[in-house]
């Protein structure tokens, strides 16, 4: 099999079976003004010929293959992408609740926050009053123990 492809392939048309072909195709096609293509009457095929035409068919199969399988690829890509931004959609509603929440809370916390300080400031002058009666005491026991 290997010799058929290393020598030259020639096909050549029977002159006698030409002329019965035309006249058959003339009979044949409809006459609409077009005229019937002559066949060829050699068709020549080398073997380098042939072996480029097999090494470009063989390369546009690996370039489809590997087109698909990036095309695969990228796809999953997308998927996995469409899965984490879903995820992290899903997170960020998440945390604008908590956010809101929290907002809430604070909001509620505002009043409390002033009354405490309000106590504060209470106590603390009533702590300065405390002191200054004591102050006052022990001058007092000062004066009398001398």
């Amino acid at each position: 099999m290997a010799e058929f492809w290393e020598s030259e392939v020639v096909i050549e048309a029977e002159p006698e079976a030409e002329i019965e072909m035309e006249t058959e195709a003339k009979i044949e096609a409809p006459t609409e003004g077009r005229e019937a293509l002559p066949e060829p009457a050699a068709l020549t095929v080398s073997v380098d010929d042939f072996a480029a035409l097999e090494e470009r068919v063989l390369r546009a199969v690996t370039l489809v293959k590997q087109a698909l399988q990036a095309r695969l690829a990228a796809e999953e890509r997308a998927a996995q992408a469409e899965t984490r931004a879903a995820g992290a959609e899903e997170r960020a509603a998440e945390a604008e609740t908590r956010a809101a929440q929290s907002e809430a809370k604070i909001g509620e916390q505002g009043p409390r926050m002033e009354r405490m300080e309000v106590e504060l400031a209470a106590l603390k002058a009533e702590r300065d009053q405390v002191r200054q009666r004591v102050e006052r005491l022990l001058q007092q026991l000062d004066t009398l123990e001398l």
